[in-house]
């Protein structure tokens, strides 16, 4: 009987307790990136596929309307692609010995909490030791804009920003569909989200072909960012001379001027916690953006609130996964 039990433990389990062991143990792993400069990354995977498959059809001679439909049919097929191969790793698990290992590496590799931590932190630190020019070299790894424009104050808000967006779209939202569907609800997330941000552009050559896939990526974040929000305006309980009621304040008077339907949310929650003004104008290598602020504080942003941005991430990571533990629980 003991040796019968021990079996089936291994051959079923509860994937939210899975991905409770996914997220402790991305604290201490990280991104692996020593592993995954061996083998392709998931995420790198997906991004081979669909750039792959927007080299073939969408080219410049074809109309909108064509390139549309196209687009569409990429995203379908990456989507079902990935909701099949997320369904058989989530089979693998539940019927196999040990089975499960494969889904909790992959879940693992998908969620970003340690390696987001740690790529804004070094922003932190650069800006903090070294001054301006490896500021700007730091947070060129985080953000699209151009990182010759920035000053001391806008490369710690870029980093910021990046830190609250990310929160949102790299840990609440995987976390929040796997949850609902497991681990082929995350699988297909990330592949739409990785579509997103290779082809959700709104320039000449991505507007109409990644159409589908930006508004897919808006969609699938509503919940998440909002959540993300509210877990940052919980955690800045823990940030000295803060408080949750400004940050809630904040994010539900601001997030719309964000031209973004939800990472507004998240940045305003971070601004109204950190009392500074976050987006405004700022430079892309594509052009100006001329946006309003998020938040009515301090603009003048400095290293130290990176640190103070980085102690609520790091609550609100806390408190995503305390949520899991609450439904697995319940």
């Amino acid at each position: 009987m003991i040796g019968t039990d021990a079996l089936i433990s291994f051959e079923t389990y509860d994937p939210l307790w899975l991905l409770l062991a996914a997220l402790a143990l991305d604290v201490y792993v990280g991104d692996m990136d020593r592993l995954f400069r061996i083998v392709k990354h998931p995420v790198v995977w997906i991004g081979d596929l669909i750039s792959f498959l927007e080299k073939k059809l969408n080219r410049d001679s074809r109309s909108d309307l064509n390139r549309s439909i196209r687009g569409f049919v990429v995203v379908a097929f990456i989507v079902a692609l990935c909701w099949v191969i997320g369904l058989a790793v989530a089979w693998l698990g539940q019927n196999y010995p040990f089975g499960w290992v494969l889904e909790l590496f992959l879940t693992i590799s998908l969620v970003a909490q340690r390696s987001l931590f740690m790529y804004v932190r070094r922003v932190g630190q650069a800006l903090h030791k070294n001054g301006l020019s490896a500021g700007r070299e730091a947070v060129s790894h985080i953000v699209g804009r151009d990182p010759d424009q920035l000053d001391e104050h806008g490369v710690a808000r870029a980093a910021i920003e990046s830190l609250a967006e990310n929160f949102g779209d790299a840990v609440v939202a995987p976390v929040f569909w796997y949850v609902l569907f497991g681990f082929p609800g995350l699988l297909v997330y990330k592949a739409v989200n990785t579509m997103d941000s290779m082809i959700g552009h709104k320039s000449d050559r991505y507007k109409a072909f990644g159409f589908t896939a930006a508004r897919l990526d808006d969609i699938l974040n509503l919940i998440p960012a909002r959540l993300a929000g509210v877990w940052i305006c919980l955690g800045s309980l823990f940030i000295p001379t803060s408080s949750p009621w400004k940050s809630l304040k904040t994010m539900v008077r601001d997030a719309r001027k964000h031209r973004s339907p939800n990472a507004g949310w998240p940045e305003g929650a971070m601004a109204g916690a950190l009392d500074i003004a976050l987006a405004g104008p700022r430079k892309y290598r594509e052009g100006q953006v001329n946006d309003e602020w998020i938040g009515d504080g301090r603009a003048r942003v400095v290293a130290k609130d990176i640190k103070r941005a980085l102690q609520a991430y790091a609550v609100a990571c806390i408190l995503n996964a305390a949520f899991v533990a609450f439904i697995a629980i319940i």
